[in-house]
């Protein structure tokens, strides 16, 4: 179980129903699959910006945390190589993360990037000339 997808799962879970405490959530992330510890949820709860109210957990980044983790987090966790090819640049990631890097770089709506396509572990970043690839490379690597 990757990080993205956990916390993918605990917003989830959030938007379905009310959850008033770490152990329900925790719960209901077992019933989906995901065993998780006490630690990692208050974490993922931390970086995703949830707050407990009366109503039980809610988002209160709610532009941060509307599709899960940014671009800097799922980059430095996922990205393994950049390699630049004329106008397109070509992502590498861990197995079954090249759509989560994609879905985080079309949110940024960079405008040197026309467009990207995922696969298992590869992201094809397609850009306006190598000098815009260059300079995605470059970004994401920062990472």
């Amino acid at each position: 179980m990757n990080k993205a997808y956990r916390q993918g799962q605990i917003l989830k879970v959030i938007e379905r129903q009310q959850v008033h405490t770490q152990d329900e959530l925790a719960r209901e992330l077992a019933k989906a699959g995901l065993q998780t510890t006490q630690v990692t949820l208050s974490r993922d709860i931390r970086e995703l910006g949830l707050a407990k109210t009366a109503a039980g957990y809610r988002r209160f980044a709610i532009e941060a945390a509307a599709f899960g983790p940014d671009l800097s987090m799922i980059a430095g966790e996922f990205l393994t190589d950049a390699r630049v090819a004329q106008n397109l640049l070509v992502l590498r990631t861990s197995p079954g993360n090249a759509s989560t890097l994609a879905s985080a770089l079309d949110r940024e709506k960079w405008d040197e990037v026309i467009g990207t396509l995922a696969g298992d572990d590869t992201v094809l970043v397609i850009t306006g000339d190598t000098a815009q690839a260059a300079a995605i490379r470059d970004r994401l690597l920062k990472h």
